[in-house]
């Protein structure tokens, strides 16, 4: 069958790393890069570390108001479907690209199979939770990342459609995190290469209402300054000045401010660090897998699989509140582990060609 696979963002390249690399075993696949991220180290640097096939259409659709970019990316997906004719759309998470690629497909009654499906934060004040529903209901075929994103899906009568396979990003963080660490590069901001320390915390943190003034931010970075051991920082491109601008104001000297660090990196920083302190939806499991405790400056559980016996904890962009999240001891408990076994890939390329095997 031919598949035609949409990613435009740093998550969904982790996850078609895995992805790709299983289905092309059994179908073949026509690679879309929206542009979505741009930035050199979010996106083709992923493409070269994770081995991603290089993508059949890159569209370079990036910037403007959320109607403006999903917009623009339906017009440009609805002319490589009906150039291409797939059998399916295959799709991941919850960003501009992944709604924009199901409805061109949906609408050209191309069945859409979206992978991370039934995940809810319970608001629609979040765009990707907008993203996620309306994908899930534009598809055929729906393969959630754990029982509870399944569970969710049969409320909203989709559970015929389900299927747990586990998370795919466990896949590819158990295939990076496996691996030496070597040449390292974490380049600060000011250009220069820097030197890992022994002890570290690790944070990201880009999302809107964090980043949206200088007081939010602020406040999640002092707390990370008083720490008893430096914080690397990796910078979402988008907000450079602010970060310097803060960390400068407010003599933050126990922060390391880098630029977006390659996954691999991510991974072992993740996997070495005392602590994470994140926004990031991925991040947060990446910790989880490592045994790494994880405090989610949000206002929303995101998994709430990973909400248990301290492993990670809800924070309000408040420093004492961040302090007292961190203070908390985590217990883990080897024999949890509700996103499976890190053979998602596998499993979602099992169900796709059952799913085209029954509609002959």
């Amino acid at each position: 069958m031919k598949i035609v696979t949409v990613v435009g963002a740093r998550p969904q390249f982790i996850k078609a790393a895995s992805g790709s690399r299983a289905l092309r075993k059994k179908h073949e696949e026509i690679l879309v890069h929206t542009g979505q991220h741009h930035d050199e180290n979010m996106s083709e640097v992923f493409f070269r570390e994770m081995e991603i096939p290089t993508p059949d259409y890159s569209l370079g659709i990036a910037g403007g108001t959320h109607g403006e970019m999903t917009g623009r990316m339906l017009m440009e997906i609805e002319k490589v479907l009906l150039k291409e004719q797939p059998d399916g759309v295959l799709l991941y998470g919850d960003t501009n690209s992944t709604v924009a690629g199901a409805l061109a497909a949906v609408k050209l009654h191309i069945p859409v199979i979206h992978v991370e499906a039934g995940n809810r934060l319970g608001t629609m004040d979040s765009p990707e939770e907008i993203n996620r529903i309306l994908t899930d209901h534009c598809s055929s075929l729906l393969l959630c990342a754990t029982q509870d994103a399944k569970d969710k899906l049969a409320k909203e009568n989709l559970g015929d459609k389900a299927h747990v396979v586990g998370n795919i990003m466990y896949d590819s963080f158990l295939h990076f995190a496996n691996k030496p660490w070597e040449n390292p590069e974490i380049i600060g901001l000011d250009g220069k290469p820097i030197t890992v320390p022994e002890e570290f915390y690790y944070m990201t943190c880009h999302r809107q209402e964090n980043t949206f003034s200088d007081e939010p931010l602020t406040e999640i970075l002092a707390a990370m300054n008083s720490l008893d051991a430096p914080t690397i920082y990796a910078v979402h491109p988008r907000n450079h000045d602010r970060a310097i601008r803060v960390v400068k104001n407010n003599g933050f000297d126990n922060i390391i401010l880098t630029e977006p660090v390659k996954y691999s990196d991510s991974v072992q920083l993740v996997s070495r660090a005392k602590k994470v302190v994140t926004d990031s939806g991925g991040l947060q499991c990446e910790a989880f897998y490592a045994g790494v405790q994880c405090v989610l400056v949000m206002d929303y559980v995101v998994w709430p699989e990973t909400m248990v016996a301290n492993r990670n904890q809800l924070a309000k962009p408040d420093r004492k509140d961040i302090l007292e999240k961190l203070a908390a001891e985590q217990y883990i408990d080897p024999a949890y582990k509700p996103f499976g076994d890190g053979h998602a890939a596998e499993k979602i390329t099992d169900l796709i060609t059952e799913f085209f095997e029954n509609r002959k």
